[in-house]
């Protein structure tokens, strides 16, 4: 086995979603990297891997150990790494022990499989032809506004990660900000037991998720169309007239808008009053 940093992707639910080569990779490699030890001795267990090295790299602790996993692969071992769920550092520990291995000169290795935000893409339904993969909103609601404000004119589907905990008031805060028209997609438990993929306008998504408490329940991936393009309005120009009247009136905003976009101020004028009006 070539020594390198295997990134590997681990199932998001359903043990068995996980590649040949995955499985391969974690039987050769002369130590494991793990964000928990324990679920991924459990991973090794079910799908017949005798007992490994293994260590932990966490997101407390992931500078400190990516140089004892360079000092392993220059001593020319072989390590895999994995997170809890899903692909390595999208959302998750990774990042910085990819980037600290880069910059040693060693090389890393993708092995792809199993990631949320693809999977509920897959099933969604949402028609556009590009998504923004976000991740994780901020946890407190005016810090989540003022993020959403910065993306309500992107014409792209918007995909984020929630926790149950936070569902209810995160759907709240995208009504309020992206308007109760577009379309969203909540995709709980995806490949679990109960597994849920509900769409409905965004205004009716809150209701939803408060009609039975189990609908608050499990890891969240949250969907939500576009926005509409606008005649003559640039992204940049959307994006610009949001975050403005975010703070300042809206004529003030308008007039602003237009010095720094160069777009017409009368479709700005428009814009803004359809802005206010969805919240």
């Amino acid at each position: 086995m070539e020594t390198a940093l295997y990134v590997v992707a681990t199932p998001i639910g359903n043990l068995r979603d996980i590649t040949l080569r995955a499985l391969d990779v974690l039987a050769a490699a002369d130590v494991v990297a793990a964000e928990d030890t324990r679920n991924t001795a459990h991973l090794l267990t079910h799908h017949g891997i005798g007992a490994k090295r293994l260590m932990a790299v966490h997101q407390h602790n992931e500078r400190g150990a990516a140089e004892k996993v360079i000092a392993l692969l220059r001593a020319g071992q072989s390590v895999a790494f994995v997170s809890d769920a899903g692909t390595p550092a999208v959302s998750d520990p990774g990042a910085l022990l990819v980037q600290a291995v880069l910059a040693a000169g060693l090389r890393v290795i993708p092995i792809p499989g199993a990631n949320a935000a693809v999977a509920a893409l897959s099933a969604a339904g949402l028609a556009e032809p590009h998504f923004l993969f976000y991740g994780f909103l901020p946890n407190k609601s005016a810090a989540r506004r003022t993020v959403l404000q910065e993306l309500c004119g992107h014409p792209y589907t918007l995909v984020f990660y929630e926790a149950p905990h936070r569902i209810v008031e995160c759907v709240a805060d995208l009504c309020a900000v992206l308007g109760g028209d577009r379309q969203i997609v909540l995709a709980r438990e995806i490949t679990k037991l109960f597994e849920t993929i509900r769409a409905c306008p965004l205004r009716d998504a809150e209701a939803w998720l408060l009609a039975d408490s189990n609908h608050q329940r499990g890891e969240f991936v949250v969907l939500v169309s576009g926005a509409s393009p606008q005649a003559g309005l640039s992204v940049e120009a959307l994006n610009t007239l949001s975050l403005l009247l975010g703070e300042l009136p809206l004529k003030q905003a308008v007039q602003l808008a237009a010095k720094i976009t160069g777009a017409n101020r009368s479709e700005l004028y428009q814009q803004a009053l359809q802005m206010k009006n969805t919240g």
